[in-house]
């Protein structure tokens, strides 16, 4: 499905910007997506025993998400529950997607059912209508409305009623697993505490990139290319590929020692050309002498987003339960 934005055809405009499969920019305004536009309700049924609904997460903006609550025994129907909560993020080269696809749906419930906790799936504002910081300022701005449940007492009746906000875990794939990166970079910062802690975060295929390539980025000259130029797209304000937060391994990036969280899952798969990065960033976190535990875990065969193209397969309900092992773990003492 594409969804054309902005100024009608002309017959003299041409192609500004093309990304395969994903978006195309015109000299005359229009903006072609071809992927991530379909919107479900909140409502849609899905195979997973949770419960969906849609909220607004700033009276004064567009910025919403979708909630995920796992159904509760018949026998704790009308106790207080202490579940994990979720803050996802989702892909798409910060140009695409939404919460509210059916992809995302059905992912995030399958997610919140296996691993047993709240899921909140934050909508961000999108490139090139929204360049680069939008969507990390508005990642920011619903970190912030989850944290004023902290005491019971927020907006939200399903935050206040059911989770244990001493198990706050950040997640996202691709692009959003990039947001989670930086935002849990300004948690560990003094002058950014939003007074809860993130116990864990989760960085699935993570987009990341740099000027340099490195192993096996220099054997797909043509996805190198595409990639090179997403992020002058999606942030031309600063289109260095060795931008900090496209590349928090470059010279001029800060310490990741300062990574405000107490444990990192790693994901990456074996045919995705963003895997190197993935890797480097598990071994420089590692080295980088913070004091939490970092994970990897590679599917083998598999390329980019594999698992949201085909959520019944195999090595997408693997990875899954990996991502539910991680959230359920034991709560490691303070560091």
């Amino acid at each position: 499905m594409d969804n054309d934005t902005h100024a009608p055809a002309t017959a003299e405009a041409e192609v500004a910007h093309d990304f395969p499969g994903l978006i195309r920019v015109f000299t005359d305004g229009r903006i072609q997506r071809f992927k991530g536009t379909d919107v479900v309700p909140p409502s849609t049924p899905t195979t997973h025993p949770v419960s969906s609904k849609d909220v607004t997460l700033n009276p004064h903006s567009t910025l919403s998400a979708r909630l995920f609550l796992p159904t509760p025994p018949s026998t704790t129907t009308n106790q207080r529950r202490s579940l994990p909560l979720l803050v996802y993020f989702h892909g798409g080269g910060f140009c695409t997607s939404s919460p509210f696809t059916s992809t995302y749906h059905h992912y995030i419930a399958a997610v919140a059912a296996e691993a047993k906790l709240v899921a909140v799936s934050v909508e961000y504002r999108l490139a090139p209508e929204h360049p680069i910081p939008a969507a990390y300022e508005d990642s920011w701005a619903a970190l912030q409305w989850v944290a004023s449940h902290r005491s019971n007492a927020g907006p939200e009746p399903w935050l206040n009623e059911n989770v244990d906000f001493g198990r706050v875990f950040l997640a996202g794939d691709s692009a959003g697993a990039n947001i989670v990166h930086n935002l849990t970079m300004l948690l560990g910062d003094p002058d950014w505490d939003i007074g809860i802690d993130i116990l864990g975060v989760c960085l699935v295929h993570p987009y990341f990139w740099g000027s340099v390539p490195f192993g096996s980025e220099t054997m797909d000259l043509d996805k190198k290319a595409v990639l090179d130029r997403l992020w002058p797209f999606v942030c031309p304000e600063s289109p260095d590929n060795d931008d900090p937060r496209v590349n928090p391994v470059g010279e001029e990036a800060p310490s990741l020692a300062w990574l405000g969280c107490r444990r990192v899952l790693v994901c990456v798969a074996e045919k995705d050309v963003l895997k190197e990065r993935g890797w480097i960033y598990y071994n420089a976190l590692s080295r980088s002498g913070w004091m939490g535990v970092v994970e990897i875990k590679e599917t083998q065969g598999e390329g980019h987003v594999f698992h949201l193209l085909d959520l019944a397969s195999d090595k997408a309900q693997d990875l899954i339960k990996r991502l539910a092992l991680f959230f359920n773990r034991d709560q490691p003492p303070s560091i």
